[in-house]
């Protein structure tokens, strides 16, 4: 699902000339990296799954990164973004996430790497309604503004869970290292 939805909303980003959008794009990408390094955890040693978490953590970082590039990048040269396009694909990509959000929910509790699945589908429902807020005021306002704002709302909530994600992964593993000395 998440896959699918990073090519079809980093196209349509692209053409519709929305930060928010890439940015969505690009969180999209890291969510199917993430569930792919979740399943691959799975039945794997705690350590594994912390390591799992702690990666998929630093890959939000960079991406997170990525799109800052693209903020500064779209204030200084400006963008004209099309705000239908912003509210249909937002409204796509909260069904996709929603659905995400639902297959995950039963473990959101589990272990480390199902844990960063779960804030990971969080924020991005957090970060598809900030979308679709976003191609409404652009249609409103007739500015760009908002799109860049958004951005860096999407951003910040990605950033925000990288780092929970990071400080879990490494509670996880110190508490590893401790088990074994006492064994």
């Amino acid at each position: 699902i998440n896959a699918s939805m990073f090519v079809a909303e980093l196209s349509i980003g692209w053409f519709a000339e929305s930060t928010a959008l890439i940015a969505d794009s690009l969180d999209m990408l890291a969510d199917a990296i993430v569930y792919s390094i979740g399943l691959y955890a799975v039945g794997k040693a705690t350590v594994d799954k912390a390591n799992a978490a702690l990666l998929s953590g630093y890959f939000q970082v960079i991406l997170g990164s990525l799109i800052v590039i693209d903020i500064v990048r779209r204030t200084i040269l400006g963008s004209e973004p099309e705000s239908s396009l912003m509210i249909g694909v937002g409204f796509a990509a909260l069904i996709a996430n929603t659905i995400c959000l639902i297959l995950i929910q039963k473990h959101k509790d589990g272990e480390v790497h199902m844990r960063a699945s779960w804030i990971f589908s969080t924020n991005d429902v957090i970060a598809n309604l900030s979308i679709i807020i976003s191609g409404l005021l652009v249609w409103w306002l007739d500015s760009h503004w908002p799109d860049i704002m958004i951005g860096v709302v999407v951003t910040l909530v990605i950033l925000r869970g990288a780092r929970l994600i990071i400080r879990d992964a490494k509670n996880e593993l110190n508490q590893t290292c401790v088990n074994k000395a006492l064994e």
